[in-house]
């Protein structure tokens, strides 16, 4: 693992590239609108179950098999194929996009649109880091975005959020020791909750939140 890799890749994930990350809550405005998430507690609650079940399972799998090197193509459709409502799709399809078009106009290869997880995992090939940091990072700055998203929107204080960010991090790291070995076959999700309130917030009347 070298220094300049894992710079690189800090910056990738960082909240300054831009990938119009702050602009979605992958469902968690409505979940906080209903009541559902309202503190500290009940958002690690939600967010733990996202990691392990939802959405952040499914994207370290993906991201976990492209990085060692599964078919890209199959990856990608593989991602569209396991969006559960229209806003999951567009939310990691357009952070793709604008993270694909970032690399490349910094001088990296160009590459086509695809979902967040496997647009990363390509760049990431090109990094000498283990397959885990990657996942680990990438997880990180999933649920730091989510985090941030519920300390404006609950709202909860600074000090707060990042307690709760801390206490996800021993999550983080079991969920990306667990996607080394993935595999599409083993690829499933459980958080219809999460799925439900994805669906129902294309309905909201006033949203802040895309998704």
């Amino acid at each position: 693992m070298t220094d300049q890799s894992l710079l690189t890749l800090t910056q990738w994930l960082s909240p300054a590239f831009p990938l119009g990350s702050f602009a979605y809550s992958h469902a968690l405005e409505l979940a906080v609108t209903e009541g559902v998430v309202s503190d500290g507690a009940s958002l690690e609650t939600w967010l733990t179950l996202t990691l392990q079940k939802g959405g952040g399972r499914v994207d370290a799998w993906l991201l976990s098999m492209v990085v060692q090197g599964a078919d890209v193509e199959e990856m990608a459709a593989l991602a569209e194929a396991l969006a559960g409502t229209r806003e999951r799709w567009h939310e990691t399809y357009e952070q793709g996009a604008a993270f694909a078009r970032t690399v490349a106009q910094m001088g990296g290869s160009q590459a086509p649109a695809r979902a967040l997880p496997v647009a990363v995992g390509v760049a990431a090939r090109a990094l000498d880091l283990p397959v885990k940091t990657v996942i680990s990072l990438y997880l990180h700055s999933f649920t730091s975005n989510l985090v941030s998203a519920a300390v404006r929107f609950v709202p909860l204080g600074q000090a707060v959020g990042q307690t709760v960010l801390s206490n996800l991090h021993s999550v983080i790291a079991q969920v990306a020791e667990e996607a080394l070995a993935a595999t599409e076959a083993g690829l499933t999700t459980g958080a219809f909750a999460a799925d439900l309130m994805a669906a129902r917030h294309e309905d909201m009347d006033v949203r802040i939140f895309k998704t």
